[in-house]
């Protein structure tokens, strides 16, 4: 059983944030681009830490307020990051369903006063354009006017040009969240899974605080995608690390720690944001908890899988 009452007191009655509460959001207030870096209000480069939940349509079961409220308490969270599944059995055929979920989490990050992304997960995004315009405009509708959304558009482009199809797609999703919500950040994929940054990059979409996507699994991916991203860096453009890995990019395989630290390193260098993959049950080591973990948060070391506990560690100690 889960004794909520030794949480600390971070919420009043109503569940949101006690009025000048050092929370992220508190301190940062709405984030925007400023020359490359993702800054706040106080003009400094912020760099915030979490962890992404897993497809929704396949662990529905952590969307929910109290394992929200416990990675905001217990880990320390500046970010959280809920996947809306598009496909298969996703927003596209139970558009209400996901709903549900994606407002689960999002009302929860913003009474803790913590960041949330909302991302499209699709590999596919630009053959479900009209229906990501909906979605996105359903969502700046309803928290366009909170700090804390950050909506990501295209979770990971597969094999497809970035200025024939993704960029496309791109500009007219961000045309219609900019008719609602003038000011949030849009994070945009990039070709190739989203490593492909540099390619974006040297094409940009135009507007306001736009970002791009930067994914990594430290077992797969090194020194040469940090080379990449260095480029995109380079020419201007904003980067946030909206999934990561521990493992081979399988989401298998064992924890890479030394090449993990590597882009620990480097991230916290460039000041840039991230979620780890994945809030998850699943059978396989870059998930975070153990199976039958409780959905509701309250876990302890023994409910965490190796990555879960390093990094729960890596978060509670990033700092916001």
């Amino acid at each position: 059983m889960v004794l909520w009452s030794v949480l600390p007191l971070l919420l009043t009655g109503s569940g949101e944030a006690e009025p000048g509460q050092d929370t992220p959001v508190a301190r940062h207030g709405p984030l925007r681009v400023e020359k490359g870096a993702v800054v706040g209000r106080h003009g400094r480069p912020v760099s915030l830490a979490g962890p992404s939940l897993f497809w929704s349509q396949w662990m529905p079961q952590f969307y929910n307020r109290r394992c929200i409220d416990w990675i905001a308490r217990d880990w320390r969270a500046g970010i959280v990051r809920a996947a809306v599944a598009v496909e298969p059995n996703g927003y596209l055929e139970n558009p209400e369903r996901e709903w549900r979920k994606l407002e689960a989490v999002a009302d929860a990050a913003i009474a803790n006063g913590i960041y949330v992304i909302v991302d499209w997960h699709d590999h596919r995004a630009h053959e479900h354009a009209e229906q990501a315009v909906g979605f996105f405009q359903r969502v700046a509708r309803k928290y366009g006017d909170k700090p804390n959304v950050i909506y990501e558009i295209y979770n990971e482009p597969v094999r497809v040009p970035w200025s024939g199809v993704i960029k496309p797609y791109s500009e007219r999703v961000v045309r219609a969240i900019r008719e609602i919500d003038p000011d949030n950040l849009i994070v945009i994929g990039t070709p190739s899974w989203s490593q492909d940054v540099e390619v974006a990059a040297a094409d940009p979409v135009q507007g306001r605080n736009l970002v791009y996507a930067l994914h990594f699994y430290a077992g797969t991916h090194k020194g040469w995608l940090r080379d990449k991203a260095e480029k995109a860096l380079a020419s201007g453009s904003a980067l946030m690390v909206t999934e990561w890995g521990t493992t081979l990019a399988s989401g298998d395989g064992p924890v890479d720690r030394a090449s993990t630290e590597e882009w620990l390193a480097w991230m916290r260098s460039k000041r840039l944001s991230w979620c780890n993959w994945s809030i998850a049950d699943k059978r396989e080591s870059s998930a975070m908890l153990q199976p039958g973990a409780h959905p509701e948060g309250g876990w302890k070391d023994s409910d965490l899988t190796e990555s879960g506990r390093y990094v729960r560690d890596l978060i509670r100690s990033w700092g916001y």
